[in-house]
């Protein structure tokens, strides 16, 4: 059995760009929800034209998704995650642009559909961008995710956690012009089986404990880890919320 400190080394050394996460393979188990976001995406792409990927890090999902539509373009707003995306996509003949999900470089009506896995959700960008009929699909991460991580390090959250949830992401969409075709929220069981898994987790998405350092929190990691040592593991709760959606703009 490895020790606190191996355990730590190696999850400080391990790589985090690209929103790669198979270092965890084996020492995570669950995160799935009821629906599936590939599937739906995927089901939709045979009739899109023009599609837009919104932060879509090293462009793992997207990649996925092949073959694509000959006009795509993917968003990144984490410049390290953009030259993965580009070594990714490229040779797939998708544009990749440096960008946020505030400020899409593109003209009004130009998507038949966006997609926006985990990434940043402006519903007037969105609506603005996308054609009459156009589809948002979209998974997100609400502001109830992994608390339990919070708690046990002793720090606050960095967000309400009633900021970011279905019911504010519906209302926002809707006053933009969207109409939900499917909507769902689930809080989702995350197993950590050890704390090099919990290290790492916490580096690859930085915002959960925005002033994250293995040394600054060593004496509740320190607790953490004895915590799954005597009980096999740390469960902690994945705030996921599904959408697609369809715009349907005001008539003049």
């Amino acid at each position: 059995m490895l020790s606190y400190d191996d355990l730590v080394d190696q999850a400080v050394q391990a790589s985090t760009l690209g929103w790669d996460f198979s270092w965890l393979r084996g020492r995570t188990t669950g995160g799935k929800p009821s629906w599936a976001y590939t599937e739906r995406a995927s089901a939709l792409l045979p009739t899109t034209r023009r599609l837009l990927d919104i932060d879509t890090g090293g462009g793992e999902v997207l990649a996925s998704l092949s073959p694509l539509p000959c006009h795509t373009i993917a968003m990144e707003g984490w410049q390290p995650n953009v030259s993965v995306a580009v070594k990714r996509l490229r040779p797939m003949n998708v544009t990749v642009l440096a960008g946020t999900a505030d400020r899409i470089p593109a003209r009004e009506a130009t998507f038949d559909l966006v997609l926006n896995r985990h990434g940043a959700l402006d519903a007037a960008e969105v609506a603005r961008v996308l054609t009459e009929g156009g589809r948002l699909l979209t998974q997100q991460v609400g502001s109830r995710n992994n608390l339990e991580l919070n708690l046990a390090l002793g720090t606050p959250s960095s967000t309400d956690p009633k900021s970011w949830t279905l019911a504010v992401a519906e209302e926002q969409l809707h006053k933009c012009g969207l109409r939900m075709l499917d909507a769902r929220e689930e809080m989702i069981d995350y197993t950590f089986q050890d704390i090099g898994a919990i290290v790492f987790h916490l580096r690859a998405v930085p915002w959960q404990v925005s002033d994250f350092d293995h040394n600054r929190y060593e004496k509740p990691l320190r607790a953490l880890h004895e915590r799954i040592q005597s009980e096999g593991a740390f469960t902690v709760h994945d705030h996921r919320f599904f959408i697609e959606a369809e715009l349907r703009r005001a008539r003049q």
